[in-house]
């Protein structure tokens, strides 16, 4: 039997996860449909993700000016070397779909031809990436704001839904290195549309809404980073912590026998129970969702009561 105490207690943690949930739900412009948000993992981070934003140096808006970034303009002052290791990479088609169900942060851009090749992440050992692309690494090594980056390719027709990502300790900046320099390959940030050209960059904060389409007839080469986003003092050193403790447990591999992290490990183990659902989904929706629902409603029921 739970005293008042553990109850209140219980009841103020289940409000401030329902704020912080809706809060970052109707955040911008753009937002997904309730119920997919419900079960999102932007959702299960929105607690943390509301502080960053409280304490964020950088304006809370979804594109962000990428001249405030000094890290940034070093890369692109440097994108022609980095093209040229990137268009080797690709002709040696190492710029690839995950070797397994081993990256869940990505898992679903693979389906629609979205391709990576990890040059940096967040702490997580990648050697192939200094085997194969020296000088860029060498590059990134020397900004340790940059906690992420990879090379991504996006080929004609290749599609991207929309979607939040979940971590807004880092904000995002691509580097156009070898794109079909066309408004119709483009990315759309809470309703604001941006192009890829070769040599110039943008930065954006994915935690708003955003898809991107490449409708062009060639295929869009980039860099993609994760920049450490600024954030004032107290919360600077806990968001610190988080991408030196939390974060490295999302690093995947570009190749067999590199080292997987914790969360995509888990990814692993799990997947052939998520996989049943998607069975599940596709034969029956109504059972599925009743189960979904169902299984939400009990885990709720577990914080309050």
């Amino acid at each position: 039997m739970f005293s008042p105490l553990s109850i209140g207690v219980r009841l103020t943690i289940f409000a401030l996860l329902l704020s912080s949930a809706l809060f970052v739900h109707y955040r911008g412009k753009v937002r997904l449909k309730f119920l997919r948000q419900l079960t999102d993992h932007s959702t299960f981070t929105a607690p943390y993700n509301a502080l960053v934003y409280l304490f964020s140096a950088v304006p809370n808006r979804p594109m962000l000016d990428a001249s405030t970034f000094p890290e940034v303009e070093v890369l692109a002052k440097n994108w022609e070397m980095i093209r040229d290791e990137g268009l080797a990479l690709m002709g040696e088609q190492r710029i690839a779909a995950a070797t397994g169900h081993n990256d869940v942060g990505f898992h679903t851009f693979f389906k629609r031809g979205w391709k990576r090749f990890y040059l940096k992440w967040y702490h997580h050992p990648i050697p192939s990436a200094a085997a194969h692309c020296p000088k860029t690494t060498a590059l990134l090594e020397t900004l340790p704001t940059v906690h992420g980056a990879m090379f991504t390719l996006l080929p004609p027709g290749g599609k991207i839904g929309k979607h939040r990502d979940p971590f807004a300790g880092s904000v995002r900046y691509h580097l156009g290195l070898s794109t079909p320099n066309d408004d119709k390959c483009w990315i759309e940030v809470d309703g604001n549309r941006a192009s890829w050209r070769d040599g110039q960059g943008f930065m954006f904060d994915e935690t708003y809404v955003h898809e991107a389409l490449n409708g062009a007839d060639s295929r869009r080469l980039i860099l993609f980073c994760d920049v450490e986003r600024p954030v004032r003092w107290p919360f600077r050193g806990i968001n610190r912590w988080m991408i030196a403790n939390v974060m490295g447990a999302t690093g995947a591999p570009n190749e067999e026998g590199e080292k997987v992290g914790a969360l995509n490990r888990f990814f692993e183990r799990i997947y052939g129970v998520l996989d049943s659902g998607k069975a599940l989904k596709a034969k029956n929706r109504r059972l599925y969702y009743a189960i979904k629902y169902s299984l939400i409603v009990a885990i709720l029921a577990l914080i309050i009561i």
